[in-house]
């Protein structure tokens, strides 16, 4: 089966399952860009700033150990020569552990700031699919569909409801 015939044979599906015959011909499909509502909204704005807030400074003091981490390799490899095996091993080792503590704290903060992000996302999100639905019975829609390159490759501009989407969260 193509994809069109697909598509045909589930977009019969949902009409029969909401009640419209093809006579009918009154299914009504809409559009929602979830990223661009929930980055351009007023509460998405102010959640994006805490994020980057939060963002930076842990940033900050990754790239200070960092910093540290080179200068302490580079040392180690400048003083290699006057260095005993048995020094040189143990140094090594050292700045192998500090490594992989700094890896650690990397992943962790990667960690905090995805729960964060998704903490604070969540009720923005919650907030939108409300209003989608009360949009959608109010101008009568059948189906509203979440916008993106992986699901909707084309949609008509007059079917997109972000823009009123965003008008009713804002």
């Amino acid at each position: 089966m193509n994809r069109f015939a697909t598509i045909t044979f589930v977009t019969s599906a949902l009409m029969l399952n909401a009640g419209i015959s093809h006579a009918d011909d009154a299914m009504k499909i809409g559009v929602v860009d979830m990223q661009k509502a929930i980055q351009t909204s007023e509460t998405g704005k102010k959640a994006k700033a805490e994020l980057e807030q939060a963002f930076n400074k842990k940033k900050k003091e990754l790239q200070a150990e960092e910093a540290s981490l080179k200068k302490a390799q580079e040392d180690l490899q400048k003083k290699a020569s006057a260095l005993s095996e048995s020094a040189k091993k143990e140094q090594g080792q050292k700045l192998q552990e500090r490594f992989m503590k700094y890896q650690e704290l990397l992943q962790k903060s990667q960690a905090e700031i995805q729960k964060k992000e998704q903490e604070m996302s969540a009720p923005i999100i919650t907030k939108i699919r409300e209003k989608i639905g009360e949009l959608a019975k109010k101008k009568g829609y059948t189906l509203i569909l979440e916008k993106n390159e992986n699901i909707v490759l084309f949609s008509q501009e007059k079917d997109d409801l972000t823009a009123d989407i965003l008008k009713e969260i804002n």
